[in-house]
């Protein structure tokens, strides 16, 4: 007898999440049915028309617009944006270049030197360590 294996599925909000789409936009029935994961391959592969749709004109999750506008989440809410945005908004926040989103963007770049600055360290280090280990010469023990 062969056991028949049953598709793992997923809730509709981490399928939304993994899809890039705003789960309060998606038709009733996908926000009703668990995802398997042979579906959500099929809908990355060739997506339906909805989530086309949905990925060119929005209203896109929280992530997607602070990537489109390139500021971090916690950037978004400090500029009291905190629900999501049509492609349409977000293009017009982007041409009227609002105080707090060039703030924000600056410092989202100045966040990420930081980041890169604090790897390559660390990397240094841990290269600086390994040479040393490397050519350290073995130490002997006296015999007993």
């Amino acid at each position: 007898m062969s056991s028949q294996k049953t598709p793992q599925t997923m809730k509709p909000a981490t399928a939304a999440k993994k899809l890039g789409v705003y789960l309060e936009a998606t038709p009733a029935e996908f926000q009703a049915n668990p995802v398997s994961r042979d579906e959500l391959a099929k809908w990355r592969d060739n997506p339906p028309e909805w989530l086309v749709a949905l990925r060119a004109n929005g209203p896109h999750p929280r992530p997607v617009v602070a990537d489109k506008l390139g500021v971090s989440i916690a950037g978004l809410a400090r500029g009291g944006v905190t629900d999501a945005l049509t492609t349409e908004q977000i293009d017009a926040l982007l041409a009227d270049s609002p105080d707090w989103l060039v703030a924000e963007r600056s410092s989202l770049v100045e966040v990420r030197k930081d980041e890169k600055r604090i790897r390559e360290q660390q990397a240094a280090k841990r290269e600086s360590s390994n040479r040393r280990e490397r050519h350290a010469k073995p130490t002997l023990r006296p015999q007993e």
